[in-house]
């Protein structure tokens, strides 16, 4: 009883190591869904009213990762956890170097539409908070809203699937509801083109093997892990016409991006002639994984309301690598769309990984008889935030492009990459960045 008098901290000085937001907006706020349910609360983020895809995510953590993830590109992302916000924003600078690729978040700003939560945090502590929550989306222009019950909007979308939305701010929250035929459906929009880079960029360039990364919406973790391991890496827009510079480089890498798989038939194409005539290792992730699967033949479809969240079970149907089949695996998921499971799979393909909760297609694989090395996993083992059972898949990926160039040693590759070459060769399309 004693030590805990000693040790017992005054209670002015135990407030004093959390900052608060500052007063919240008292502006009204309210979000309406295209199926006719409407949810009022209070805005904390910009003054303005936004359309979008409603979605939920079922991560505990990681709140500035998720909102800064381009795949929530168009979306209005609600939050299960009941409070968001409490331990800030951190300063999002970073070094480029062997170690970082400029950023600490998952792009340079937030992503998503707008977000939705139950209790914004008043007050927030972390050693590398520089801001709240409330003061990034209004800094962000990104409307937010809270005092929602998150938990009925979450039980809609589970039941109903995935839904349209508009969240209403200030004066628009006193209006009707928008008619059904005013909703917006980003699914119509080629949202990859919006986010990807516009032009070829280089990251740890004396890395021992050149790793070409075509950008869907690439994550910051995803570049991270590469060059963390050594990679050089070259940054490429998502229709960049890879086969016409595929032989100077030892591996090729598709990233994760927002919307709908069918908006970039042009990367399939280009993708299923690398697949039919190029024998070096291709990874690919989340929008990755389904270009892949398009590229060899497989269908993608619109799932009810996707799997969004950092506690995914998957099962491997196969061994390769640091994976082992047999085993379940704990991944960080954010994806609408899947492939469909074919019986017959197509021919030098087979499943990968499985989810265990929806029994959806989460990796598919080359198989050993046609002689390539190429995985696809729906999946993000990078994580940022999420579990890391399969972040050795990169280190996976890696070593099985400098086994490859080992092998080939002798055949005539580039010493080095010029960019501002591949600007001339094809010009990237230009796109519109948070």
């Amino acid at each position: 009883m004693f030590a805990r008098s000693i040790i017992r901290l005054p209670t002015t000085l135990s407030r004093g190591f959390a900052t608060h937001t500052g007063p919240l907006s008292a502006l009204p706020a309210v979000l309406h869904l295209k199926t006719g349910q409407s949810f009022h609360g209070r805005s904390f983020g910009s003054p303005r009213s936004i359309f979008g895809e409603t979605v939920f995510s079922t991560s505990i953590t990681s709140y500035t990762e998720s909102m800064t993830d381009p795949s929530y590109r168009g979306q209005i992302l609600v939050f299960t956890t009941p409070l968001i916000g409490n331990y800030g924003v951190p300063s999002n600078n970073a070094p480029i170097d062997s170690q970082d690729v400029g950023v600490i978040l998952e792009s340079q700003g937030i992503q998503c539409s707008a977000i939705v939560v139950a209790d914004v945090a008043e007050k927030f502590s972390h050693h590398s908070a520089v801001e709240s929550l409330a003061s990034w989306c209004r800094r962000s222009n990104i409307p937010a809203i809270t005092g929602v019950d998150t938990r009925a909007v979450t039980r809609l979308l589970r039941d109903q699937g995935t839904t349209l939305g508009r969240l209403a701010v200030g004066t628009d929250a006193c209006a009707p509801a928008p008619a059904s035929e005013q909703y917006w459906d980003p699914a119509v929009e080629n949202l990859v083109d919006q986010v990807s880079t516009k032009y070829p960029y280089q990251l740890n360039p004396t890395g021992d093997i050149k790793i070409a990364v075509l950008d869907f919406g690439v994550k910051a973790n995803i570049l991270r892990s590469l060059v963390r391991r050594n990679a050089a890496v070259t940054v490429l827009p998502w229709n960049y016409n890879f086969n016409t510079i595929r032989d100077k480089f030892d591996g090729l890498f598709l990233t994760n991006g927002p919307g709908n798989p069918s908006q970039c038939m042009e990367a399939v194409s280009i993708l299923r002639k690398t697949l039919q005539e190029w024998n070096k290792p291709v990874f690919g992730i989340c929008m990755g994984h389904q270009i892949i699967g398009m590229a060899a033949g497989l269908e993608a479809y619109r799932m009810t309301f996707g799997n969004r969240g950092h506690n995914q079970p998957v099962l491997a149907l196969a061994s390769a690598g640091s994976i082992k089949a047999g085993r379940v695996y704990v991944t960080s998921q954010n994806h609408q769309y899947a492939l469909k499971l074919s019986d017959p799979f197509p021919q030098g393909w087979e499943p990968f990984f499985i989810n265990c909760n929806d029994s959806s297609v989460e990796g598919i694989k080359s198989t050993p008889e046609s002689g390539k090395k190429v995985w696809g996993v729906q999946f993000h083992p990078e994580s940022a935030g999420g579990p890391l059972d399969t972040i050795e898949m990169f280190t996976d990926f890696v070593d099985e492009c400098r086994m490859h160039k080992a092998e080939n040693v002798k055949m005539p590759v580039a010493a080095t990459i010029d960019v501002a070459s591949f600007m001339v060769e094809q010009p990237a399309r230009v796109q519109v960045t948070a």
